[in-house]
């Protein structure tokens, strides 16, 4: 039995009703979307498609689940090992973007999109799953702040802030616009999470620091210029 219950033989199926339901809610909007329209784009019959699925709520709560397995395969498994606090906020915001900029991830725009619609038990069930990846995040920042890596921040705004860059990029990304998602995930990273520099740290050249640091720190207790941060 696969972890939703069902047969492995009746997975790919199951997993095509919800890629297919996806599409069409991403497309119409959840209360745009009819379970009669589900199953029609699914070849199947309303009545089939209530095999698989007891309710419309209940197949969103399954887009949505199914989403975050999604995100944790492609995202959280691929970042949480590195040891660097900072590569790790710059790894896992790439990917991030990357997951919510590409077609096959239509699951996890659902989760942006439509976060209020689902009721009860479901939601409190995707808002855990969700609120470990802000856990993850505040870790992430609270320990690069705590080596000096990046200026100090409240782990909680950090972790809301980067969220907020990432998740929002479906809304405004074209596939066919100027720049591909790797060019705004490349510049994204860049912008939230400079590359190491050489820079004069507390009155010590040479010490390796972001540009996220404060200029004042940067440039050390009463250096009286700006020669130690410059070319940053």
């Amino acid at each position: 039995m696969t972890h939703s219950g069902r047969k492995p033989d009746e997975g790919e199926r199951y997993k095509a009703i919800l890629e297919t339901a996806a599409r069409l809610i991403c497309e119409r909007g959840y209360e745009g979307t009819s379970m009669q329209e589900i199953a029609a784009a699914c070849r199947m019959t309303k009545a089939g498609l209530y095999h698989h699925i007891q309710n419309k709520e209940q197949l969103l709560f399954a887009i949505m689940n199914y989403g975050m397995d999604l995100f944790e395969e492609q995202v959280l498994s691929r970042v949480q090992d590195i040891a660097d606090p900072v590569e790790r906020l710059r790894a896992c915001m790439r990917h991030n973007i990357l997951l919510v900029t590409r077609g096959w991830s239509k699951e996890v725009i659902i989760i942006l999109h439509e976060h209020a619609t689902l009721t009860g038990e479901a939601r409190a069930f995707i808002d855990s799953r969700k609120k470990r990846y802000v856990d993850f995040l505040e870790e992430a920042f609270s320990q690069a702040a705590q080596q000096g890596r990046i200026r100090p921040v409240d782990p909680t705004i950090g972790a809301f802030s980067f969220l907020g860059m990432v998740l929002w990029v479906y809304k405004w990304f074209k596939p066919d616009g100027r720049l591909s998602d790797e060019q705004i995930a490349d510049g994204m990273v860049e912008l939230l999470f400079p590359p190491i520099v050489a820079a004069a740290v507390d009155g010590q050249p040479g010490v390796s620091s972001l540009r996220m640091v404060p200029r004042a720190a940067a440039s050390g207790a009463g250096s009286g210029g700006s020669s130690g941060t410059e070319g940053t």
